[in-house]
């Protein structure tokens, strides 16, 4: 299918094939009809992707200050990898469109509102994109009254953000509003306004604007500052100020908020809509207590991955108005002729002329209020249902020999982590070929394709883990996919490498360990990969053999997470279950045993902890994962003290050994290195030769289990016993015979 994207580093448009999305539950399949441009909203990041690198920084300080942030976390090389990654992939533009449902998901009530054939109209800038297919999860569509044109339809989203808008300013009948900005969120908020019974005056630099506000019910409108507006509010409201101002203008003048302030009558209220400069004059918001509230998208449920992407709804006698019921309202308002979008429409283009169209409204040839794609009808057979995992046979999947050739790759995901720390390594190596990748999103494969050379891209995990052709699978998906993915792989008779964690319960850890017993397939890696950092290995040979027992220090400087981060998903596990069995490995190793038991206790909240770790040979290790750390502390430090030696390690920058003398490892040359390379090569070579993984599987195991246990120590205030008959222990003897 064909999708339009950009390459933010290159300011690159263009209108690429991409693997067709697939169907999933909780969700429906739309072919569109047509989509929307904001040209507000998108043309901002189409101007902002042609800039220098230089106007990119400027026009996105937060982001300068997040990658400084990474710089001294992480070390520069490592951040100049993941910036790059971003920058240099192809990015989706789009997030209001109108469709025909081609598949519906199964699930039940989830999708059952909606039926193959249906026409939707649909929101969010990662599911209603310019795009032929677009998977639609259920809480960001809604079903177009009979009646109303799809063209029409197409509207929905930016209908949504202009009624979120509205609601914001709570609008009586009778009051009288000013709507500074008339592009196409102002058009809408002004009809809205009129529906609602108020009076509406319009300000605009742009006559046509103006006039075709005044067309659509506004009472006055004319320029910002204007003798036409300020006549209109003084005859309107009687010299007492409008009782509303919604602010939907854009650009970095700051004079919609000193003329909201002028025109708003005693504690009225200021409503922003667009992104506009907010330098507030005190002197004048504090004189008349005016109000200032935002408005935050298409409504609550907005940037909630449970609400939008699982389909948990607030309950609407808490919550009235959300992204979705929004979205209903507004296709509804159409269905009955409150708001009229017809006369908003400036220019209809093909959806095969989608980057001449973006080209000619960047550089100012097209003038538009609103732009809308029109799609080909293709002549295709909807499919009811959703694509299901067909079980595989395990088949015959003995240890095999060395191979013959390369190591063939299949990924499943390929996100910033694996695009940056994985696949540049992989992509030039002369012992893999990158043979099949599969993501959630097509255009993350076919930007997986594009970069890195896989020979094939889609959404299909099924076309992965069924390849016979692969020889191993990489799962480097989100958490809580991870052991059903890999306990599919390794019964498809595919080495595993999966990404942390292996498990996020004994439950899904016994899965894995079963089917490693089922199929006789033990070729597993976890990508705990600080044992393999080289600053480490030979810090670890130079403290030597221990005889005693040894304290072990280790802290995790791990610093607070951004708000809406997907780590704060409750299905996708705690952050210590995601990122702890880095740091119990890491201790394993350097101590060659692994714990028999766990105690852990944290501040309130769980927001910091430390975990207590026994080994066999009476060693103890302490974890301390903190999130309340300075950023300017270094992220990882380890001290480990044993028979008279104490091994500083300093973030993978440093280490120092003191004991009958010292001496200072450097510092590395090319930066913090973690071990990701030394790793992948160690992976690749078990999987040509035949021979045994890096880390046996025993060992993953425990490592697995001491990190499930620190929560369940914490839930219960007592040490955790990690018994070698526990959990997962009778697969595991099983499958290593």
């Amino acid at each position: 299918m064909k999708q339009v994207v950009q390459n933010y580093k290159s300011g690159e448009l263009a209108l690429l094939d991409v693997p067709a999305p697939a169907g999933k539950p909780g969700g429906v399949l739309v072919r569109t009809l047509y989509s929307l441009i904001s040209t507000g909203t998108e043309l901002m990041k189409v101007s902002e992707a042609s800039m220098s690198l230089l106007g990119k920084a400027r026009a996105r300080p937060d982001q300068v200050a997040k990658v400084m942030q990474s710089v001294a976390t992480n070390g520069l090389p490592a951040t100049y990898r993941k910036v790059t990654s971003k920058l240099d992939s192809y990015t989706p533009l789009g997030y209001s469109l109108c469709g025909v449902v081609e598949q519906v998901g199964e699930g039940g009530g989830d999708t059952a509102d909606v039926a193959v054939g249906d026409l939707v109209a649909c929101a969010g800038n990662e599911h209603a994109l310019h795009a032929e297919l677009n998977w639609v999860p259920k809480n960001l569509y809604a079903r177009v009254p009979a009646g109303v044109e799809p063209r029409h339809a197409a509207f929905g989203t930016v209908g949504s953000i202009a009624l979120q808008g509205v609601r914001q300013g709570e609008p009586r009948l009778g009051d009288v509003t000013l709507v500074i900005g008339l592009g196409l969120i102002g058009q809408l908020v002004v009809q809205l306004l009129v529906a609602s019974g108020a009076r509406v005056v319009g300000a605009d630099p742009d006559p046509a604007r103006c006039e075709l506000a005044e067309r659509l019910g506004a009472s006055a409108c004319g320029a910002p500052g204007s003798e036409q507006v300020e006549s209109a509010v003084r005859e309107l409201t009687g010299g007492h100020g409008v009782d509303q101002v919604y602010l939907a203008a854009g650009g970095a003048t700051n004079e919609p908020v000193e003329l909201a302030a002028r025109l708003s009558r005693d504690r009225g209220r200021v409503v922003d809509i667009g992104k506009c400069s907010l330098n507030l004059p005190w002197n004048a918001y504090y004189e008349k207590e005016l109000d200032v509230r935002f408005s935050r998208s298409y409504g609550p449920g907005r940037y909630d991955a449970e609400y939008e992407l699982e389909g948990r709804d607030y309950p609407i006698g808490y919550v009235r108005w959300t992204e979705r019921r929004n979205l209903e309202c507004f296709v509804d308002l159409l269905g009955r002729g409150r708001v009229d979008v017809e006369p908003l429409i400036s220019h209809m283009a093909e959806f095969d002329d989608a980057v001449e169209t973006y080209q000619r409204l960047n550089e100012g040839e097209l003038k538009a209020v609103a732009v809308l794609f029109r799609y080909p009808v293709r002549e295709t057979q909807p499919k009811a249902g959703v694509v299901v995992s067909v079980p595989r046979a395990p088949g015959d999947v003995s240890r095999p020999g060395p191979l013959r050739g390369p190591v063939r790759l299949g990924f499943v995901g390929a996100g910033n982590y694996a695009s940056s720390m994985l696949l540049p390594h992989l992509a030039g190596h002369g012992d893999a070929v990158l043979a099949r990748v599969a993501t959630t999103s097509a255009l993350s494969a076919a930007n997986a394709k594009r970069r890195f050379g896989f020979a094939e891209a889609g959404t299909d995990v099924d076309a992965v883990l069924g390849d016979p052709d692969i020889d191993a699978v990489f799962v480097v998906t989100r958490h809580s996919s991870h052991a059903e993915l890999t306990r599919q792989a390794l019964l498809a008779g595919k080495a595993v490498f999966v990404e942390k964690p292996l498990a996020l319960s004994e439950k899904e850890l016994d899965t894995v360990l079963a089917a490693i017993e089922e199929s006789g397939n033990d070729r597993l890696q976890v990508g705990f990969n600080r044992r393999f950092a080289p600053l480490l290995r030979r810090a670890k040979g130079r403290f030597g053999r221990r005889v005693g027992p040894a304290s072990v220090r280790y802290l995790v400087n791990a610093g607070r997470l951004d708000s809406g981060s997907w780590y704060e998903q409750g299905s996708e596990g705690t952050r210590f279950t995601g990122e702890g069995g880095h740091f119990i490995d890491t201790v394993s190793w350097l101590l060659d045993a692994d714990p028999v038991s766990v105690y852990a206790c944290a501040t309130p909240g769980q927001a910091d902890l430390q975990a207590v770790l026994r080994y066999p040979d009476g060693s103890v290790a302490t974890i301390g994962y903190v999130t309340s750390g300075s950023s300017k502390f270094p992220k990882e430090t380890i001290d480990v003290v044993a028979d008279g030696k104490v091994l500083k390690f300093d973030d993978f920058a440093r280490a120092s050994l003191f004991g009958r003398g010292r001496s200072n490892s450097p510092t590395l040359p090319q930066g913090r290195d973690k071990g990701q390379t030394a790793e992948l090569d160690a992976f690749l070579t078990a999987v040509r030769t035949g021979g045994p993984m890096p880390v046996p599987v025993g060992s993953l195991a425990a490592t697995t289990l001491a990190t499930l246990a620190v929560h369940t120590s914490l839930s219960t205030g007592v040490p955790v016993r990690l018994d070698p008959a526990g959990a997962g222990a009778a697969a595991l003897n099983g499958a290593l015979g």
